[in-house]
């Protein structure tokens, strides 16, 4: 591709940010839609300066990960409902300086686990207090899902449990807690430190459903152990796709080439492991 002065810029900010294969994915989607736009990585700790600078230089997208999910809320213009019912953004779009915040996580965790199991009915242990865990507890609660937080630092958990409605659960006795479904929001376990599981292994129990929505490694300890215990177990890696082609369509307007952006992680993913 040929960057030029007509060239737009996209990103996404975090830190750290090295893990991070949404470069890769938007710059594929980019690609096989023809559009003249680039995508790149910002390492930050400055959120304000940050968003300064999408403003001052034009950057038209910008995506949102680790830690920076609620901070960014305040210094944005205007916050889509639905992301201020979570209270966290994920996708932040520039509309001539106006700076608006939206979450596609919720949509793309969503799509990842209705394509697995049917949710009506269902008990879930979220793990983590982040900001994909309150996205994901919005959408299930709005499913009728019964769930419950946990999560290593109670202060959190429990600000998190009682946004939600529901019961916090000190991480160290989620055994005695049955559930349909668990989901592993936190980092913990994330390329390069693969060999870490937030989740401890006696919890896992035959038939219940796991999701680590990490994505890098595709298979995480978690899911290992999981498996090994004979849990139906579901990767990140659908929820990473869906919410960036959520990300991608809020951005362009056009109709987002999924099994584009699907193929070239899944080719990074597997150049990964070769390297490991």
């Amino acid at each position: 591709m040929m960057i030029d002065q007509d060239t737009s810029l996209y990103g996404v900010m975090g830190n750290p940010i090295g893990h991070s294969l949404s470069p890769t994915m938007h710059n594929a989607a980019f690609s096989a839609m023809g559009v003249n736009a680039v995508y790149l990585a910002f390492k930050t700790e400055d959120t304000n300066g940050c968003l300064r600078g999408m403003r001052a230089l034009g950057i038209k997208g910008m995506s949102v990960t680790i830690p920076f999910k609620s901070a960014v809320i305040p210094y944005l213009d205007e916050v889509d409902p639905l992301a201020k019912k979570i209270g966290a953004v994920n996708t932040i779009v520039n509309d001539n300086g106006w700076l608006v915040g939206y979450n596609t996580d919720a949509l793309g965790a969503l799509k990842a686990l209705e394509e697995k199991i049917c949710l009506q009915e269902r008990s879930c242990i979220i793990i983590g207090a982040g900001g994909a865990a309150r996205a994901i507890g919005f959408m299930l609660r709005e499913k009728g899902v019964a769930i419950s937080v946990a999560n290593r630092s109670m202060e959190r958990g429990k600000e998190l449990a009682h946004t939600l409605e529901c019961p916090y659960i000190p991480l160290d006795k989620t055994e005695d807690t049955n559930a349909d479904l668990l989901i592993q929001t936190t980092p913990v376990g994330m390329h390069p430190h693969s060999n870490r599981s937030a989740v401890p292994e006696q919890i896992l129990e035959p038939g219940t459903v796991v999701m680590d929505i990490i994505y890098n490694p595709l298979e995480t300890k978690l899911l290992k152990m999981a498996k090994a215990r004979g849990c139906v177990t579901i990767s990140g890696l659908n929820m990473f796709i869906y919410q960036g082609a959520e990300q991608f369509k809020l951005w362009t307007g056009v109709t987002p080439p999924v099994s584009a952006m699907t193929r070239a992680v899944q080719q990074a993913l597997s150049g990964n492991n070769e390297r490991n």
